[in-house]
């Protein structure tokens, strides 16, 4: 059962205790609240503010487990708070491990501060869970995938739409590191995990991969900066930088161009020019 005074009570705790800076957001000037405003958390949490402000004065129907997941998230929670946070709703909390979607407070921090860079945090198998405005307008929306094409893996051996916003001559290259990166994946996870699945998936559906495959490369990498395609502005060559929550099985990815050069300026442009050219 939902516990609407505890939760009402953490929410308010967990909301005083966090300032704008914390989660990338501006402090701005005549602030009277301690921590964010009620209308801020709903924005992060991308729930409705009077949804929110109702939650908190324990009233409202009882929140999914998806939007829990939402307000954890938010919230900038730790594994243990998005939990406590789950059970206060009347729902058992969600599994931890490489499958888990939370991202944790810390790698959060960070990405918020990247608002001007082009990155994101991806799982494991590629799934993209978070990315800044400048990452859309380089990539496109890459969280906007469900199921099995939520994973870049999986969407490039089985939608050549994938491929449009990559260099031709850097395809191989591409193939091969996906590959390589699930191959290393399934054996640390083991055969009955979702990567196993996406695996059995992919030999069954693609000729290309089961051709990759066969190679049985480990430990493959780019050689070269990345080059990405736009439809609009062309090829934009970056270097990747990668943090990774070994905890969480989660990386950030961050790509910079050298500065002065033609693609730094094309970065420029695009984080002028926004998503609209995405």
């Amino acid at each position: 059962m939902i516990d609407r005074a505890g939760l009402a009570e953490f929410l308010r705790r967990r909301r005083a205790a966090l300032q704008p800076e914390d989660v990338g957001l501006p402090r701005g000037q005549r602030r009277r609240t301690s921590g964010l405003r009620r209308e801020e958390v709903a924005t992060l949490c991308h729930i409705s503010a009077d949804y929110y402000s109702r939650l908190e004065r324990e009233r409202g129907p009882h929140p999914s487990e998806q939007m829990i997941a939402s307000i954890a998230q938010g919230l900038h929670l730790s594994r243990d708070e998005r939990d406590h946070l789950f059970r206060l709703a009347g729902h058992h909390p969600p599994t931890r491990g490489a499958t888990s979607q939370h991202i944790s407070p810390g790698l959060l921090r960070i990405f918020d501060r990247l608002a001007d860079t082009p990155a994101e945090i991806v799982t494991e198998l590629g799934e993209t869970l978070r990315q800044t405005p400048l990452g859309v307008a380089l990539t496109g929306d890459q969280t906007r995938y469900t199921g099995l094409a939520r994973s870049i893996g999986y969407r490039w051996f089985t939608d050549p739409a994938c491929r449009a916003r990559y260099h031709p001559d850097d395809h191989a290259t591409h193939s091969r590191v996906f590959a390589s990166a699930l191959r290393r994946t399934v054996t640390l996870r083991g055969p009955d995990s979702w990567a196993a699945h996406v695996l059995q998936l992919l030999l069954a559906g693609s000729e290309e991969f089961r051709r990759v495959w066969d190679q049985h490369e480990i430990g493959v990498g780019y050689s070269h900066e990345k080059r990405f395609l736009h439809p609009e502005v062309g090829v934009v060559e970056v270097a990747c930088q990668t943090l990774l929550d070994p905890d969480q099985g989660h990386s950030l990815l961050v790509y910079t161009a050298v500065p002065g050069s033609e693609s730094y300026e094309k970065l420029q442009l695009l984080s002028v020019i926004g998503a609209g050219l995405s």
